[in-house]
């Protein structure tokens, strides 16, 4: 499983970076069309960068989770007991599971409203944006559900069981 999941994270970070790409060609030809005259205005050009800046975002988020870079902030001081630390990252690991339980709830209706749904500029399928919020909670919860496992793996054995 965890080979799995080594997989769809490596494929995510190359998806964030091929997107991160894409999007600076829209963007590029907003800001030449704006200020220079160089090439005519185009309308799709604001549409596409809104659907890549959203599945950057939505992407960026799910490594997040898998990295231990979001949604986590250190508040409290660490300890020096592991009992009280597994406690602490159990809490986090709780309330990430059920935002993802409620993107991945909430997240199919919206889901099922994109499939309806077409852009106006480009005719696009409004569900290749609409989806992304379903896999985000799919994601968020597999991943954290791995994180809780390596947690609960480290406090038994005292050894790091991490994905990275």
């Amino acid at each position: 499983m965890r080979v799995l999941l080594n997989g769809y994270y490596r494929f995510l970070k190359l998806v964030l970076t091929v997107l991160m790409g894409v999007l600076l060609v829209p963007v590029t030809m907003q800001i030449l069309s704006r200020y220079t005259g160089l090439i005519p205005r185009y309308i799709w050009t604001e549409e596409i960068a809104r659907f890549c800046f959203v599945w950057l975002i939505l992407i960026g988020a799910m490594i997040g989770v898998r990295d231990r870079t979001h949604f986590d902030v250190d508040v409290l001081p660490h300890s020096s007991n592991r009992t009280v630390e597994f406690a602490m990252a159990q809490f986090v690991n709780v309330a990430i599971l059920i935002m993802g339980l409620s993107f991945l709830w909430w997240g199919w209706d919206f889901g099922k409203l994109g499939a309806r749904q077409q852009s106006e500029i480009s005719g696009l399928p409004m569900l290749a944006i609409y989806i992304g919020w379903p896999m985000a909670g799919v994601t968020w919860v597999v991943f954290t559900l791995e994180r809780m496992l390596d947690d609960l793996a480290e406090l038994r054995t005292g050894e790091s069981h991490g994905t990275s």
